[in-house]
């Protein structure tokens, strides 16, 4: 199974639309996950539309009609990875530790915010992953986002992609 992992895309405001290479991989994807910071509704209804399946949270930047139709958390079992999507988690420091009390029977942890790429691992085995944004790289060298396997019930490949300023 492949999913493809983006948060903080912040249409129109910091792009007019998802670079190319992002709609491929939405064409590729068994399942888009996106942690929120969509700003615009137009988004998530053509990711609807083009996704085989969508998992999303709003966030801080998401206003009442991405809030009336997406949760602050979602959760989802994916061929037996348990998944859960969060646009917010607090300050870097202690993370791995706080997301871990506060998501016990999870086996990955998809965040946003801070458009800085996360990849750790929480004693115990929680999974913390931010994709940085695809479209507002901020002090960040390269415009972000992830994709991952799961295979035989685990995470595998994930990989970050970095996106030229093309956006390619």
């Amino acid at each position: 199974m492949l999913l493809l992992i983006m948060s903080d895309t912040h249409l129109p405001m910091r792009a007019k639309d998802l670079p190319a290479p992002l709609w491929m991989m939405v064409d590729e994807a068994d399942v888009v996950v996106h942690a929120g910071d969509w700003v615009d509704v137009d988004l998530l209804d053509r990711l609807e539309a083009r996704s085989r399946r969508l998992v999303g949270v709003y966030g801080n930047n998401d206003g009442p009609a991405l809030r009336a139709r997406l949760p602050e958390v979602a959760r989802e079992t994916l061929d037996g990875v348990r998944l859960a999507v969060v646009h917010e988690t607090g300050q870097a420091t202690g993370r791995e530790a706080r997301c871990a009390a506060t998501f016990p029977d999870t086996d990955v942890l998809v965040f946003g915010h801070s458009h800085i790429p996360w990849d750790t691992t929480a004693p115990g085995g929680l999974r913390l992953l931010n994709p940085g944004s695809p479209t507002d790289r901020r002090r960040q060298p390269h415009h972000t986002f992830m994709t991952a396997e799961i295979t035989d019930g685990a995470l595998t490949a994930v990989a970050l992609h970095r996106l030229d300023p093309t956006g390619s």
